[in-house]
């Protein structure tokens, strides 16, 4: 591509000279790299942060506000599908208005929500502001991209990004761990109250450090109907997944979401080829590679973010863990991703992104298959190790994605290429929980009521059966106030087996999803832009 456009570090609006390696643009620290890299890890912190923190508080969550398991799945699945529906959109706003405004913006509003959810006194309220963090953690995610291509030299992107993707990884694993002590030694609200001081420091650094950075052909239009058309499609698929098991599969209900999204997506397609600036320019994914890139993302959080959110009730509500334990029981899941992060950073620049991506797929498939052999009495031990593999095997795929996917985009549309990849992660993510959530919710259905029946049991009506299901999708049972011991233990076991069924069932899933990953990790490559950066980078 010859065609490229510059990015003013001067903010005049024409092209900036390059900077040399290592210098200081604009007065005192203003744009110096390595400070700009670490106030935006601060704000990409606090948003790769809630998208796991809060899976250690959703079961007080649950029981303080008396939630649906549905109810539960939407505070996380609000969440993602408002990040992934609107980070395209919010790179476009950064080109055209800067980045470091729409940086700014997106901290003050998430810190906001944030603070907003540990006031709500009801489901529907944490829902709402999540969905709300949700939209402002997209305005400030791909801006921070954009700021780290804009200051940077190119010699020093590639280990910038490599950081700036061990970031969101480590966060993204060590929200289970400070949850859990929030959870366990404050409340949950604390979990969401965390991020008001955080915000404040981003905000304060952002305004002493950031320079804006915006590129000189912004667009000036919106694709409006592309982002509603999107939106509806995504609403309607995941909906779809989250109801079925309550209406049914076979419910003209259910199909007709799935056959409203189908219609949506080819909607989309089709107005994205005829609008001047489209939401997504579909030629990206004439590139094998990125289109590799992008599925890679969405199956790789598929696989994690769905076992994850099943795997805190298992500690908690069938070990009977508290909430700090459960967080360190996944500590060896944290640490392989840190330690992982950095090796998979070298190894990725040393021989390109394929095999250690395939790599990483496997042993996530390998822990997937691990955590689906895990019983009632299964040792910490045993836990660790498959906790251990699966944050082995996604650090490669939490640094590498970024290359894959921005480096083999065309330079004009890097800044876009940097919003799908963090929207491909956040549509896995509400993927994964919607899928794997609907394995759970149908094998729990079909096992409980002779799992009940063998343990002799008194018959439940179809009321009563229906809301014992609901409590051992969590895996709580369903114990009335009132009941004998030796009827209550019986009534644990079937809650706990016909749980772990259910689990088991989602984990293979979730296994056969990462086999697929891997597959899809050979057609990747590095890109011919990885390394194109600049302090005038262009992109």
């Amino acid at each position: 591509m010859t065609s490229q456009t510059t990015i003013d570090t001067t903010g005049s609006g024409g092209n900036a000279p390059a900077t040399p390696s290592g210098a200081t643009p604009g007065k005192g620290l203003r744009g110096h790299p390595w400070l700009t890299l670490i106030t935006v890890a601060v704000g990409v912190m606090m948003v790769a942060l809630d998208g796991t923190i809060v899976a250690i508080a959703n079961p007080a969550i649950q029981k303080d506000l008396g939630a649906t398991f549905a109810q539960v799945q939407w505070i996380t699945n609000g969440y993602f599908l408002a990040l992934a529906v609107s980070l395209i959109t919010a790179g476009k706003l950064g080109d055209r208005f800067g980045h470091r405004q729409t940086f700014l913006i997106g901290v003050i509003g998430f810190a906001a929500a944030s603070g907003a959810i540990g006031l709500s006194d009801s489901i529907a309220l944490v829902v709402t502001f999540r969905v709300l963090q949700g939209l402002f953690g997209a305005l400030l995610m791909p801006a921070a991209l954009g700021l780290l291509r804009a200051t940077f030299p190119a010699e020093k992107l590639n280990m910038a990004i490599g950081i700036w993707g061990m970031v969101i990884g480590a966060s993204t694993a060590g929200g289970p761990i400070l949850g859990g002590v929030l959870v366990e030694h404050v409340n949950w609200q604390s979990v969401f109250f965390i991020n008001v001081p955080v915000g404040v420091l981003a905000v304060v650094l952002g305004v002493w450090i950031l320079l804006d950075h915006r590129a000189e052909n912004a667009p000036r239009s919106f694709d409006i109907l592309g982002i509603a058309l999107l939106s509806a499609a995504m609403f309607c698929l995941v909906w779809a997944l989250i109801k079925a098991p309550e209406w049914g599969w076979g419910d003209g209900r259910t199909w007709a979401f799935i056959i409203a999204s189908v219609v949506g997506f080819a909607l989309f397609a089709f107005w994205e080829t005829k609008v001047k600036e489209p939401l997504i320019p579909l030629a990206l994914f004439r590139s094998v590679p990125l289109s590799a890139g992008v599925v890679l993302m969405i199956l790789m959080a598929i696989a994690f973010m769905g076992g994850l959110f099943f795997v805190t009730f298992y500690l908690q509500n069938v070990h009977g863990m508290s909430p700090i334990d459960a967080g360190l029981h996944l500590l060896p899941l944290t640490g392989m991703m840190i330690v992982g992060s950095p090796l998979a950073g070298a190894m990725i620049t040393k021989v390109g992104p394929r095999i250690p991506l395939a790599g990483g797929m496997a042993l996530t498939a390998i822990a997937m298959y691990g955590m689906s052999t895990l019983e009632t009495d299964t040792g910490s031990a045993i836990m660790s190790v498959w906790f251990a593999l699966l944050g082995l095997g996604l650090a490669p795929v939490m640094v590498g994605a970024t290359e894959v996917i921005v480096g083999n985009a065309p330079m004009e549309l890097s800044g876009v290429a940097g919003g799908l990849q963090q929207a491909a992660m956040q549509i896995g993510g509400s993927l994964g929980t919607a899928v794997l959530g609907a394995v759970m919710a149908s094998k729990v259905d079909s096992d409980l009521a002779g799992n009940w029946t063998k343990a002799g049991l008194p018959p439940l009506t179809p009321e009563q059966e229906h809301q014992a299901s609901e409590a051992v999708q969590v895996g709580v049972p369903p114990v009335a106030p009132g009941t004998p011991d030796a009827i209550a233990a019986k009534i644990t076991g079937v809650a706990h087996d016909t749980f772990i069924s259910g689990m088991s069932a989602a984990s293979l899933v979730a296994a056969g999803v990462a086999v697929v990953a891997v597959l899809v990790a050979f057609l990747t490559k590095r890109g011919e832009n990885a390394g194109a950066g600049a302090g005038a980078t262009h992109i």
